[in-house]
Parts: structure tokens; sequence; C-alpha cells
């Protein structure tokens, strides 16, 4: 069996299994192996995965527990659609996203950093400049998250200002 096939029929188990953990862990492998279309369509998959995990968390009315794989792996794979979003410039529809995201996990720091992104779409701050102004890129990254968790003092100020405008 070829490099591509087994990895295929990697994917394609961790599919079937609805098992977003597992395809994350094969992306490195994927970007080695797949060309653009089957990389798109790989991502794809995993963001029918999750929001089909979202819509059931939703009916359930619960929350994704961060600690746990898989919903580790969904909320990942949510934040990156709500960043896509945000990239693409649709700052309402990335806005909502975060909004959902903030009240979807029971973790407190994920929540309160997916407020402040919120605050920036809301507050028409383009990606780049939430990531100039508002993110500490450096130290999220010395935390190896996938979120963006630290943030500059503007922040603080920003989501004041967001949460001063809701009350109106």
């Amino acid at each position: 069996m070829s490099k591509v096939e087994e990895l295929k029929a990697k994917v394609l188990k961790a599919q079937q299994e609805a098992d977003i953990a597992s395809l994350y862990v094969l992306e490195s492998q994927a970007h080695e192996v797949f060309d653009e279309e089957t990389l798109h369509g790989y991502y794809a998959n995993i963001l029918d995965l999750a929001l089909e995990r979202l819509t059931e968390t939703l009916e359930a009315k619960t929350q994704f527990d961060i600690s746990e794989v898989q919903d580790f792996a969904t909320l990942r794979a949510l934040y990156e659609y709500a960043i896509e979003h945000y990239h693409a410039d649709q700052k309402k529809d990335a806005a909502a996203l975060f909004e959902i995201l903030s009240g979807l996990s029971n973790d407190k720091k994920f929540s309160d950093a997916m407020q402040i992104h919120q605050a920036a779409a809301q507050s028409d701050l383009s990606l780049d400049q939430f990531l100039e102004k508002i993110a500490d890129i450096a130290t999220t990254q010395e935390q190896k998250s996938f979120y963006i968790n630290a943030f500059t003092k503007e922040a603080q100020k920003l989501l004041k200002d967001s949460q001063s405008k809701g009350d109106n």
C-alpha cells in the first residue's frame, strides 16, 4: 500500500469514527502527501464533524470540556473557522462565531479570550489590527495554544468599551 493510500485509509477511519482529534494528528502527514484540492476537502471534513458536534452540544444544552480530547479538537476546528471568517473580513459572522464559542466551553480562559476576539471583530478592527494591537502573539506561542490566549493592555480597554456599548 502506498503512503497516500495508507494515509487515506487512516483519514477515512477517523472520519467514520467522527474522530476530529485523530484528523488533527494526521494533519502534518496530510500536508506532505495531499494536493491542495484534497487538503481543502480534508479541512472541510474536519469542519463538518465539528459542526455536527456543535449542533449536538447545543441541543443537549451542555458545554465542551477543553480537557477532553474530542472537545478540544472540536473547539479548535470551530475557532479556526471563526478566524477564517475574520481573515475574510466577515467581521459580523466572526463576532457571532466568537460569541458562540465563548459560551461553548467550560474553560474560563478560553471563554474570556473569545470575548476579546468578539469585541475586536465587533469594533471593526481588522484581523491584522487585532494581531498587532490586541493579541500578544509571543506569549500565545510560548504557551503553545491553538487559540490566541494572551493579550496586550489594549484588550481590556477594548472589552470594557465593547461591554459599555452593549449596555446602552
